[in-house]
């Protein structure tokens, strides 16, 4: 409900908060506010933080107009037929049919609102009945890429890598798990005592996870990671994620079906360069995609798309990603693409990637390169084959070609700060050398990273396989300008 109509109800005006100068101490909240003292380090002579002891989070009473949205959405449930909104959203009637009984109840009551105050509270209505309640609007701002709810009264989003707390909040701890439980139920997961951590995606592609008590202590936790608008090859480059060089260098290696591996630490844009870099792989290809939440969006027409599944509520049914890759073996694959291999499919997937399926790419959680590689060895171990270490950098170093690097910066941007080619094994070691990197110079007064891409001068060992599939690169393209 916006703060116009709160105030023509409930007579109510909004104060902005005072901003405290560097070394005031502000004067402690209401209960379960969080207020940070601020102090003086003498050794450093730098404002600093002074951690603040949580409190408990007060209930928000129930105001006139939360009272009025709550009879509207229990008289509408009575109402409509549930069971039959996908065929009335589908028919273009859900909206006509619930402003109809809006209405009608405003009506009865005589609530003193305007007809766009009705058109809002018809807005939220609708969004309590079929979509994400309160947070429902921030899903259709394109400049938000995260929505972190942290219990029922502290919402938080992330705009140009930057976090911000909105003035969003929830009735109660019921009304989120109402909303949680929307989410999982239509993708056929569920969120209980039971299993109280759980993965999901809503129908844009967007991934959800949640996490409810007795685990969230503080209340249930929703954290929506969103995909808007797709971001294209091009895009990256203008965006500054990367030089023209370096896509070009990117896209010949994809399409020499040459396998890549994209590592990078959460939110550092891991899977838009994964989706961006898909775009280079022909059409008359086979792809066959292995996710937890799918959230790929290749753009080919023959693409199988599978995803795990968790267990029922008797423990059984599980199907693990490592399931998925065998299974995906003999279904006449071109190139697999694994959204991200978390545990024992790493070892199923170089196993692929030695077998004639090339050109597969994966993304893995890692800090570097090298950091990247380590991980898929420990990944391996998880499989329980108690191979020796040197067998498993042997399969590494023979399956994968390049390791691309993505890092969110301190000033939010995403960048490919390194490509690196894995050559050979040397000794007990898996040789790697880098072909491009982004050389960070320092940080501006207004916060941005200052740095610029440049190519090592190192030629890949690789460059001949790409030439003998009839792709051309230029000659200075690894030269050191």
């Amino acid at each position: 409900m916006s703060k116009s109509l709160r105030d023509r109800l409930l007579g109510l005006g909004t104060t902005p908060d005072r901003a405290l100068p560097a070394g005031e101490l502000g004067a402690p909240g209401e209960a379960g506010d969080a207020v940070a003292l601020v102090g003086t380090d003498p050794l450093a002579g730098l404002t600093i933080a002074t951690p603040f002891v949580r409190g408990p989070v007060a209930a928000r009473a129930e105001s006139a107009v939360d009272r009025l949205k709550r009879e509207l959405h229990s008289k509408l449930v009575e109402r409509l037929d549930l069971s039959a909104l996908d065929a009335l959203r589908a028919d273009g009637k859900l909206e006509q049919q619930i402003r109809a009984a809006v209405l009608e109840f405003l009506r009865t009551e005589q609530a003193p609102l305007s007809a766009a105050e009705r058109d809002e509270v018809i807005d939220e209505i609708t969004w309590e009945v079929t979509g994400l309640g309160p947070i429902e609007p921030l899903t259709r701002d394109l400049s938000i890429s995260d929505i972190l709810v942290n219990g029922p009264h502290a919402v938080y989003v992330e705009r140009g890598g930057q976090l911000e707390l909105t003035d969003i909040t929830f009735r109660d701890n019921a009304h989120l798990l109402a909303v949680i439980d929307r989410i999982v139920s239509r993708v056929g997961r569920r969120v209980d005592e039971s299993s109280p951590m759980v993965d999901a995606r809503l129908p844009d592609g967007s991934r959800v996870n949640a996490v409810i008590p007795p685990l969230a202590l503080d209340g249930p936790v929703l954290s929506i990671r969103r995909f808007g608008a797709t971001l294209g090859p091009a895009d990256l480059v203008s965006n500054g994620a990367m030089t023209a060089e370096m896509l070009r260098f990117l896209a010949a290696c994809v399409v020499s079906r040459l396998n890549i591996l994209i590592s990078g630490g959460t939110g550092s844009g891991k899977t838009t360069l994964l989706n961006a870099l898909s775009a280079f792989i022909p059409d008359n290809e086979r792809i066959v995609t292995i996710e937890d939440a799918a959230e790929l969006r290749l753009q080919q027409q023959h693409v199988v798309r599978l995803e795990t599944r968790p267990p029922n509520m008797e423990g059984r049914g599980e199907v693990l990603a490592r399931d998925l890759v065998k299974n995906a073996l003999r279904m006449r694959p071109d190139r697999i693409i694994i959204g991200e291999v978390r545990s024992a499919e790493s070892l199923d997937m170089l196993q692929a990637m030695n077998t004639g399926h090339e050109g597969s790419l994966t993304t893995v959680h890692a800090n570097t390169p090298r950091d990247a590689l380590a991980r898929l060895e420990t990944m391996v171990l998880f499989a329980g084959t108690a191979l020796p270490v040197r067998a498993v950098r042997e399969q590494v170093a023979a399956a994968l070609h390049l390791v691309v690097q993505v890092s969110r910066g301190s000033d939010g941007r995403r960048r490919v700060t390194s490509i690196a080619e894995v050559t050979t094994m040397e000794g007990d070691m898996v040789s790697m050398q880098e072909i491009f990197r982004f050389r960070r110079r320092g940080v501006s007064e207004d916060g941005t990273v200052q740095g610029s891409f440049e190519a090592t001068g190192v030629r890949p060992q690789f460059a001949e396989a790409i030439t003998t599939r009839g792709i051309a690169l230029p000659a200075d393209l690894f030269v050191i300008r």
